[in-house]
């Protein structure tokens, strides 16, 4: 649900179930995507197990809707959940209760101290003396989360077009949808969207832009009939950039996974340490 606030500034798109929905503020548009079938002589959406229903509302113009969708739904925390507190509690309780049971048992020392170190694995994180490797780590994930968004706005073109062809008709529209090399963005109209908003500033990249092609226009042009058909610049083919972004994405995930892992560690350590010194089991 793409939403702009008061500064226009666009907000990331929140999941809500439909009973929790009241109601909707004056100029929200809907968009809806799903089963179409007909009843009672009408064409009705149908959601099914299968095939649910996507109802999205937004207040950003269509033609950005897209883009939006993609671009801001990769920043969403996928740690934290409805169930995320029930299971942390539920997985204390019983790390504790472990702990508990083998405390009289001296065989059991070390036993003991993995499953009290284990209650603040899901905090570790956050305390130093890895708090500064989780900073690092959240930095490095949100960066090769936007890198993974670039890398599925720079495939959208190919959604319309064949893997060995320029040019396509759009089973949606009948019009020509295609593709003209220019030299720089300057030769693009003014305003012309950008598919890709950060580039690398290369010497000559080999600009492509994507839209709607017309015999009296040597330029592309935004689609009349369908906001939402990919239109804008890209600074170079999609079947070369996509696998770019993609192994830089996936390079800086590892990175951020192994920075995270050793801060972790570091702090395991650290808490065992403690535990000894204090002479707690």
């Amino acid at each position: 649900m793409p939403v702009h606030d008061e500064e226009g500034t666009p907000e990331p798109p929140e999941k809500v179930r439909w009973n929790n929905i009241s109601t909707l503020s004056e100029g929200i548009k809907v968009f809806i995507g799903g089963q179409l079938i007909m009843q009672d002589n009408r064409m009705s959406f149908v959601s099914t197990k299968e095939m649910p229903l996507t109802v999205i509302f937004y207040n950003c113009p269509d033609s950005s809707l897209t883009d939006e969708i993609i671009r801001f739904s990769r920043t969403q925390n996928e740690y934290w959940n409805s169930i995320t507190p029930v299971s942390l509690v539920i997985g204390a309780l019983s790390l504790v209760c472990v702990a508990a049971y083998f405390l009289n048992r001296p065989a059991y020392r070390l036993t003991i101290i993995t499953a009290l170190v284990a209650v603040f694995i899901p905090i570790l994180p956050m305390f130093p003396p890895g708090l500064l490797l989780t900073l690092l780590y959240r930095r490095i994930t949100w960066h090769a989360r936007k890198l993974r968004s670039y890398r599925d706005l720079i495939r959208l073109p190919m959604c319309y077009l064949k893997e060995d062809e320029g040019s396509a008709i759009l089973g949606s529209t009948g019009e020509k949808y295609g593709f003209v090399k220019i030299d720089s963005p300057s030769a693009a109209e003014e305003n012309t969207p950008f598919l890709v908003p950060e580039y690398d500033k290369e010497e000559n990249p080999e600009w492509h832009f994507f839209g709607v092609l017309t015999p009296e226009n040597s330029l592309p042009k935004n689609s009349s009939i369908d906001p939402f058909v990919t239109f804008g610049l890209l600074h170079g083919h999609p079947k070369q950039l996509a696998p770019r972004y993609a192994v830089r994405a996936y390079t800086m995930e590892v990175l951020a996974w192994i920075l995270l892992l050793i801060g972790i560690t570091i702090n395991i350590v650290f808490i065992f340490v403690i535990l000894s010194l204090l002479r707690i089991v």
